[in-house]
């Protein structure tokens, strides 16, 4: 048999690969979740305005270059259920709100107790999942935490506004505390991810990051939570690279906090800068820096490896409440040398600093 007949007779057993089509250049229109699987498709995809059925999730998985168009209003129907309401997924997309909204119908949820009791409320409420760029898009009242963020790649978030402030007054089910709870703004798990120009208000974190590099927070306003927050920090996780700048924090429990569990171990919390950023009538603590989570000032845990904070170039200014503590650290396992020369507090009076190593402060 010639070498060419056997090469054939080989090939006669191997499966053919067949290539998954590409997306067209073309443009879906979007005006009902009827409509999603041919949209998507297109490399242009329209959303009208529309409500999305309750118990049902709006998703979108996109095809890598996709520009999303939202053209108007999005309103999720309501339902006990754990969600999410809207998930996009996709490499290098383009994705423009013009302004548009996503309203989560909140009050038909709050209960003052969040995703820690009280009626099942979805969560997140909107589940990012591209790389590109995401803009100018508006929430309204979401049931619980707004936004999980989990990019593949480089991801640029902006001009984005988060409204619970409906949420900072009790309801006949809240016991007369805030209605609205745990309505985290972003809660971030990734790398090469940018949070910029943006407006947040609502009851919790106005950021937590939980673990990855590379992060960038600046620009923002945050307003009536629990400040901008690293962590908090569980077991066998990394947090380095993060930088927080050039944002405004107004009438929140802390400006800037980092949280690391008592319980965790294998962890590690590095390289984080502050620079710029200004607090204005923190209810609880200006900085608060803690290894003892859930608790506050507890007995800390040596399970997660801190170092690296560092608050430099233009001055952090903040200032606290009369009954709030100005800057407190609680260190269980805390290395190297702290920067804080840029850092100003004011009013309320001094907490406990419990690390040797930091440098250029006093409160």
């Amino acid at each position: 048999m010639s070498a060419f007949l056997r090469l054939a007779a080989l090939l006669a057993f191997v499966p053919f690969i067949v290539a998954a089509p590409a997306a067209t250049d073309c443009t879906g229109t979007i005006s009902s979740l009827d409509d999603v699987d041919d949209a998507v498709e297109c490399t242009t995809v329209n959303i009208n305005s529309f409500t999305v059925p309750a118990g049902e999730t709006f998703e979108l998985d996109l095809a890598t270059g996709t520009t999303v168009n939202l053209l108007g209003d999005i309103t999720f129907g309501v339902k006990n259920w754990d969600g999410p309401l809207f998930q996009v997924s996709g490499k290098s997309i383009t994705f423009n709100g013009n302004g548009h909204t996503f309203n989560g119908n909140g009050p038909s949820y709050w209960d003052g107790q969040g995703t820690n009791g009280g009626v099942t409320k979805p969560h997140p409420m909107m589940k990012i999942k591209i790389s590109g760029t995401y803009s100018n898009v508006k929430v309204l009242n979401s049931p619980a935490h707004t936004y999980s963020v989990s990019n593949p790649a480089a991801l640029v978030m902006s001009q984005l506004t988060i409204d619970n402030s409906a949420g900072d007054a009790a309801n006949s089910n809240s016991d007369g505390d805030p209605a609205g709870h745990n309505t985290d703004g972003f809660d971030c798990s990734t790398t090469d991810l940018t949070i910029q120009d943006s407006t947040i208000h609502n009851q919790d974190d106005c950021i937590a990051i939980n673990k990855g590099s590379n992060i960038v927070f600046q620009r923002n306003s945050c307003t009536g939570g629990h400040g901008i927050s690293i962590g908090s920090i569980s077991s066998d996780v990394t947090v380095s690279g993060i930088t927080i700048k050039d944002n405004t924090i107004t009438n929140n429990d802390q400006a800037l906090r980092i949280k690391t569990k008592a319980s965790a171990t294998g962890a590690t919390v590095s390289n984080i800068t502050y620079s710029g950023n200004t607090g204005m009538g923190m209810r609880k603590f200006g900085v608060l820096i803690d290894q003892s989570y859930p608790d506050t000032l507890g007995t800390p845990g040596t399970g997660v490896s801190l170092s690296g904070v560092n608050f430099v170039g233009t001055t952090n200014s903040i200032s606290v409440a009369s009954g709030a503590k100005r800057v407190a650290v609680n260190c269980g396992d805390c290395s190297g040398t702290w920067d804080w020369s840029a850092l100003k507090v004011s009013g309320g009076s001094a907490g406990t600093i419990n690390y040797s190593g930091i440098e250029d402060f006093s409160q």
